[in-house]
C-alpha cells in the first residue's frame, strides 16, 4: 500500500482549508475509490485504496489517502517494531497523487460511487471532519485496520446497513498468509522474512470482508457491494497503466541460493570435521548465535508488541532463544555440562516437531527453511556424536 510521509501530505492539507465548512458539492460532484497497484518497494507491494472527491465546477478534485505516516527514524522503526505505528488521513491534489505513481509506474483505476447528492455530501463531510488534526491519526493494523480495509468501514459508517456487503463475490477464499503470497514470489528475501516473522494466526482463512485488507479486493467487493438495493459502483475507470519492464531475476541474490550455501558449508566442514575427528567451534558458534538470535526476535514479536499477527509463531522451534547463551559454550574448549546432551536432543526433536506442525498445517512454514533445518539437524547429530565420544567440547 502506497505509504507518504505525513509531513508531506499534512502540507497538501493546509493548502485546501476545511472545504467542507465552506463549500456545499454541486450536483456535478462525483465521489470514487482509487485502487493502485503494485510497486517494487515492499511497502508498495499490496498496493494502495483511496477516496477521491471531484466537482469540477467548484475546482475541488482531491484524494483522502488514510495510508500517510510519520517517518521519523528512530521513532519509526521503535513504534513499527512495538505495533504501535500511527498512520493518519491526509488529502491531497489529484494530480500530485496521479505523477506518484505515473513515477512508479504502477496502475490506477477508479470506481465511481453510484451517490445521490445528499450522500456525497454525507460522505465529503465525514471525510473532512475524519481530516482534522484531531481525529486524522489512528493505530495501524496491517490485517486489519489499513488504507484499503478503511474504504469499506468509513463507507460502513457513513451509510450504515444501507451498504451490503456480498459475501459470496468471492469464489474462493484464502487464508491471510495466502493472501500475501499472492502479491510475494516465494524465493524473494520479502517472502521469506514474512513468513519468518508472522505466526500461525495468519494461517486461518480469512472471512469476505477480511480479504479487503488487500486493495485489490476491496475493488472486486464494491464491484458486487449494494448501497440501499442498488450497485455502490456504476463505473471502473483505467487512469494509468504500467509500462512494460525488463524482469532482472538474478537466482545468486535470492535466498535459497545463499540459504543452499549455508547448507554445503555446514555439510562439507561436518564431513571433514568428522574424518579428522574434531569440531569445528566457529561453526557452531555461529550457528547458535544466528539461530538464538532469530529467536529472540521471534519470541519479542510474539510476546513483547502489540503486533496481532506475530502471535503463536513455531518459527521459534528452530530459531531458539536459548541457543544464545549456548553458543558461548560451544565455542570454549571446555568439559560439556551434563545437560547438554539432553538439549541436543531436544533441539532435534523441535525439528521433527515443526515438521509435523507443518505437515497438518497449524503453521505454514517457508519451504526455503529446508536448507535451515537440514544443516542445523546434521550438526546437532554431530555435535551429540562428539559428546559421546568425548567429554569435552
Amino acid at each position: 500500500m502506497r505509504l507518504k510521509a505525513l509531513l508531506l501530505a499534512l502540507s497538501f492539507s493546509l493548502s485546501f482549508g476545511a472545504i467542507s465548512q465552506e463549500v456545499q458539492l454541486s450536483p456535478l460532484s462525483r465521489i470514487s475509490v482509487l485502487t493502485c497497484g503494485s510497486g517494487s518497494d515492499l511497502y508498495t507491494t499490496f498496493g494502495h485504496s483511496a477516496f477521491r472527491v471531484n466537482d469540477p465546477s467548484l475546482g475541488i478534485d482531491v484524494v483522502y489517502n488514510y495510508g500517510t505516516f510519520d517517518f521519523n527514524p528512530p521513532t519509526f522503526y521503535f513504534e513499527f517494531a512495538q505495533g504501535k505505528l500511527l498512520y493518519a488521513l491526509s488529502r491531497q491534489k489529484m494530480d500530485r497523487f496521479l505523477n506518484v505513481y505515473k513515477y512508479e509506474n504502477r496502475w490506477v483505476k477508479e470506481q465511481i460511487l453510484d451517490l445521490t447528492l445528499p450522500q456525497r455530501q454525507e460522505l465529503f463531510r465525514f471525510l473532512e471532519v475524519n481530516n482534522r488534526p484531531e481525529n486524522r491519526m489512528y493505530k495501524y493494523d496491517f490485517f486489519y485496520d489499513n488504507c484499503a480495509s478503511k474504504i469499506w468501514d468509513v463507507l460502513r459508517e457513513v451509510y450504515g446497513e444501507q451498504l451490503q456487503l456480498k459475501e459470496g463475490y468471492l469464489k474462493n477464499l484464502y487464508t491471510f498468509r495466502e493472501l500475501i503470497h499472492q502479491h510475494l514470489e516465494t524465493n524473494s528475501w520479502s517472502a521469506f522474512g514474512i513468513d519468518l516473522a508472522l505466526g500461525s494466526v495468519i494461517d486461518k482463512i480469512a472471512s469476505p470482508k477480511e480479504h479487503m485488507f488487500l486493495p485489490i479486493y476491496v475493488m472486486q467487493q464494491l464491484e458486487g457491494s449494494q448501497l440501499g438495493g442498488k450497485p455502490i459502483a456504476y463505473a471502473t475507470k483505467t487512469l494509468l497503466q504500467t509500462l512494460p519492464v525488463k524482469e532482472n531475476n538474478n537466482f545468486f541474490l535470492t535466498p535459497l541460493f545463499w540459504l543452499l550455501i549455508v547448507l554445503a558449508i555446514v555439510w562439507i566442514t561436518t564431513f571433514i570435521d568428522f574424518k579428522k575427528n574434531k569440531r569445528s567451534r566457529w561453526l557452531d558458534f555461529a550457528l547458535f548465535v544466528i539461530t538464538g538470535l532469530a529467536g529472540c526476535l521471534i519470541f519479542y514479536l510474539w510476546f513483547l508488541t502489540d503486533h496481532t499477527a506475530t502471535v503463536g509463531n513455531f518459527n521459534i522451534l528452530w530459531a531458539f532463544p536459548l541457543n544464545l547463551v549456548l553458543s558461548f559454550f560451544l565455542i570454549r574448549k571446555k568439559v560439556a555440562p551434563k545437560w547438554l546432551a539432553g538439549y541436543l536432543k531436544v533441539l532435534m526433536g523441535f525439528l521433527v516437531l515443526m515438521i509435523v506442525f507443518g505437515l497438518f498445517k497449524i503453521q505454514v512454514f517457508s519451504p526455503l527453511l529446508l536448507p535451515i533445518l537440514l544443516a542445523l539437524g546434521v550438526r546437532y547429530f554431530y555435535v551429540l556424536l562428539q559428546l559421546r565420544n568425548s567429554r569435552t567440547l
